[in-house]
């Protein structure tokens, strides 16, 4: 099932996730409805809380970005990126390495609004699989970028948060747009 996107505004959006204690069915159909969302979207990753779910559970899939890399390695060996999609991480704990470069990005919760952040171009992940099982991979490229963009939801962080002031500056009148738009609706579904 396609689940409506929280946009920026929305207080859901700023909570921490809880921790998932355990893959039950409705986590389990969760999962299901947010690739399915993401997808429609055209994302390439989507936190819970975006669905308004406050929970540690992230969903990533970068196959088919072809302008924009990612490499993988499990078990300190090269992997096939492909292969290890689409990703479920919950309850993910991230270690940023390498050198900070900017990368442009963009959030479901912020549509067309974009802007080039600044993170480590990679990332030591471990995280438990939809499954439940426990799985560990270093990314880099896109898929750091990704892993990195919604870890940050899962923490209540945006990725306004991380623009640089100029371009924040630059796109002050679009965010304060959708902010005013989002807590409108809100009113109205009271």
């Amino acid at each position: 099932m396609i689940l409506e996107i929280i946009k920026y505004g929305h207080p859901v959006l700023r909570e921490r996730g809880v921790r998932v204690k355990e893959i039950t069915p409705e986590i389990k159909q969760l999962i299901a409805d947010m690739f399915e969302t993401m997808y429609d979207s055209k994302g390439v990753g989507l936190a819970a809380q975006q669905v308004g779910a406050a929970l540690q559970l992230t969903v990533i899939d970068v196959r088919g970005v072809t302008d924009r890399p990612s490499a993988l390695d499990v078990n300190g060996q090269p992997a096939e990126v492909d292969g290890h999609m689409p990703l479920v991480l919950i309850n993910p704990k991230i270690i940023p390495l390498g050198e900070r470069v900017a990368g442009p990005e963009g959030c479901l919760s912020f549509p067309e609004i974009f802007a080039d952040i600044i993170r480590p171009e990679q990332v030591d992940v471990k995280a438990l699989n939809a499954r439940g099982e426990p799985i560990s991979f270093r990314a880099s490229g896109l898929l750091a970028r990704a892993v990195q963009h919604e870890v940050d939801h899962l923490n209540g962080v945006l990725f306004i948060d991380r623009m640089n002031a100029k371009d924040k500056e630059e796109l002050r009148a679009e965010i304060d747009d959708l902010h005013t738009a989002t807590k409108k609706s809100l009113v109205k579904k009271k």
